[in-house]
């Protein structure tokens, strides 16, 4: 297989049957308990050599806690893990290295300043003493890259890479040690459709090759492409395991959550929405210049319009300015030169009250670090816009009493599920804190909502329902500028999409008209 080769269509029943050979890796039985939580329940999961296997549920549904048991991070309270057939006890991760199973966590684990050769070999105890040879390093670190057909230079520094160049090398520095087994944790997150693509062939390898994949995800198109069996954890119990040719992206859905689940999407009209000689912008920018974090520019001249009522899609690969677009209208960071202008009227530069008051909502991409006060309740997180207002108080002081009614009635209208309105908010699940945010944001009755990537992290009842909420917006009449790396969630809901690509927008294209090949060399800066 070639790269970029991969058949992004369901594998069917193309698998062998089983053989009597043993599973590579088996949980019998395994329970963990944490205060108050049981995150596995008596749960038994097996991976057959050379199989992709996935673990499919909700968040909390026990997925991640049981391959932290797998690869020796935890310790089952009961139960049994199995490696050929043998039990096996695991004091850390490091054994589990030994016995050749690894686990790719979300957030990668590289030195940024080093190469890539020498964070393939970084602490591994057979490359130490006088016998090692940085260039022999590299010629096998290359070797094993074009056996798995993962493309990357082992000369080349980790910050010098893309994200999915770095998610390779984490790969690499698990089948260079010798890994038989690999656990990918939602491994493309933050992936262009190619690098994606690159990923499941790369996937195939290793089990064309003898080798095993436990694969996470709550994107069901991927699952049913890459997968030869699926398990579906629903709290803490495996609640079927079934072939991939028996299966459908709603019998999974329904499985994960327990009831049928409703999709939403943008149903795009011939003309599709956007601004008019009649219908003029809502929100404006027009050559907007900004700087990020470390100073450099990171946005270049970008002239953006929204219409009332539409959905404007912002799509790119991280770190391109979609994050500082999203901060310049929410008046989080200022703009060195152009204008930012909703219904006309320009605000200024770097002034979050200013944006608050001319009717801009923004739902950032860190929910609990920069949306919402972890620490503060549901209702002081619910009334952080609104507590200067006059229907808020009594007299100059703030009326607990009518923050929670607010707090009971907004939780109601949006579906926030929680013991009361005094629970704190760190307290709550992905999908209930972003509904916290949601509804904070819309109760003000913004004219333009920023949302940036408002479903990442969340399962597939709690995606369904933040798109329903945006879309419910758009169709109130409310601007909606939605940042996302996901392009299944951009195709979905988006009326036009603007493609960043080193902070530049390099087309801005409607979605039934670009497919996801088109989109994805766009963002990679290879077309426009």
């Amino acid at each position: 297989m070639q790269p970029g080769s991969f058949d992004p269509t369901p594998r069917g029943t193309d698998r062998p049957p089983p053989t009597a050979v043993p599973p590579a890796v088996e949980a019998v039985g395994v329970t963990k308990r944490f205060p108050g939580v049981v995150a596995n329940d008596r749960v038994t999961f097996e991976v057959l050599p050379g199989e992709v296997h996935t673990l499919l549920g909700e968040n909390g549904a026990g997925k991640t806690t049981l391959c932290n048991i797998l690869t020796g991070l935890w310790k089952p309270d009961d139960g049994d893990v199995l490696m050929a057939g043998q039990p096996v006890r695991f004091r850390s991760p490091r054994d589990a290295h030994a016995a050749g199973m690894f686990m790719i966590h979300q957030h990668l684990r590289l030195v940024e300043s080093m190469s890539v050769s020498e964070n393939v070999v970084l602490g591994w105890s057979k490359r130490r003493g006088l016998q090692f040879s940085p260039r022999q390093v590299q010629r096998e670190v290359a070797e094993v890259a074009e056996q798995y057909h993962m493309p990357v230079n082992p000369d080349a520094r980790i910050w010098q890479l893309s994200l999915g160049e770095r998610q390779r090398v984490e790969i690499l520095k698990a089948l260079y040690r010798g890994a038989r087994i690999l656990i990918l944790d939602e491994p493309t997150t933050v992936l262009t459709p190619r690098e994606a693509d690159l990923l499941f062939g790369s996937m195939r390898e290793v089990v064309t090759a003898g080798g095993s994949v436990v694969f996470i995800s709550h994107k069901l198109p991927e699952v049913m492409a890459v997968s030869d069996r699926v398990t579906i954890l629903r709290k803490g119990q495996a609640i079927a395991t079934v072939g991939i040719g028996e299966a459908r992206p709603s019998i999974l859905a329904e499985l994960m959550v327990g009831h049928a689940v409703a999709e939403h999407h943008r149903d795009v009209p011939d003309q599709p929405v956007g601004p008019t000689k009649a219908s003029p912008p809502l929100l404006q920018l027009e050559g907007v210049r900004a700087d990020g974090d470390l100073g450099l520019e990171a946005l270049h001249d970008v002239s953006l319009e929204v219409a009332a009522g539409e959905i404007l899609g912002i799509a790119g690969v991280a770190g391109n300015g979609q994050s500082e677009l999203a901060e310049v209208v929410g008046g989080l960071r200022p703009y060195t030169s152009g204008a930012v202008r909703v219904a006309g009227v320009t605000l200024p530069s770097g002034d979050p009250r200013a944006a608050i008051r001319g009717g801009v909502a923004f739902v950032p991409e860190d929910r609990m670090g920069r949306g919402l006060a972890p620490g503060l309740s549901i209702t002081d997180n619910l009334i952080l816009k609104s507590y200067r207002d006059r229907e808020m108080g009594m007299g100059p002081l703030l009326s607990r009493k009518k923050a929670g009614a607010l707090a009971r009635r907004l939780m109601t209208q949006f579906d926030v599920r929680a013991p009361g309105p005094d629970t704190r908010v760190r307290q709550l699940s992905g999908g209930n804190a972003q509904r916290v945010l949601l509804a904070r944001e819309l109760s003000s009755k913004p004219r333009v909502l920023v949302a940036a990537s408002p479903t990442r992290g969340l399962d597939v009842n709690s995606t369904q329902d933040v798109w329903k909420t945006l879309l419910d917006t758009a169709a109130s009449g409310v601007g909606v500028v939605l940042v996302s790396e996901d392009l299944d969630e951009v195709l979905s809901l988006c009326d036009r999409v603007a493609v960043f690509y080193g902070g530049r927008v390099v087309g801005v294209v409607c979605p039934r008209e670009v497919s996801r090949e088109k989109l994805g060399l766009m963002m990679a800066g290879a077309a426009a």
